[in-house]
């Protein structure tokens, strides 16, 4: 049997390599990884991670409602990001009160510069820098 051709590959287009500069950009010594960080590139969970980069930490009430999300959407965008390492979180009480505090881990930080070097050369890239 015959093995199928793509459109793409009779025209002879072929998928960016790891050495085009837009797609490789390197950020403090280290080459950022051809593609985008899909965890981060979600507009909640940058919402959320690029909110405690900026903040020691933040109350998930605080965090609700600057992002203006629910308490079930946040929730789940919090918990992905604390199972990949990237936030932490500490549950307490002030008094009576449940309080959950998230803060941005070191993981979390460093994925965040290279989403935003890689998101940056992307954009130097597409105006012609």
């Amino acid at each position: 049997m015959a093995k199928a051709i793509s459109p793409a590959a009779k025209r002879g287009d072929r998928k960016p390599t790891p050495t085009t500069p837009a797609l490789a950009p390197v950020l403090g010594g280290e080459p950022v990884p051809a593609a985008l960080d899909k965890l981060i590139h979600d507009r909640v969970r940058l919402g959320i991670i690029s909110a405690l980069a900026v903040n020691d930490r933040l109350s998930f009430t605080d965090l609700r409602d600057l992002l203006a999300l629910t308490d079930g959407n946040l929730s789940v965008h919090a918990r992905k990001l604390e199972d990949s390492g990237y936030v932490s979180c500490t549950k307490g009480f002030d008094g009576r009160v449940p309080k959950s505090e998230f803060r941005l881990t070191a993981a979390g930080r460093r994925a965040l510069e290279r989403y935003l070097g890689h998101m940056e050369a992307l954009i130097e890239a597409t105006r012609g820098r």
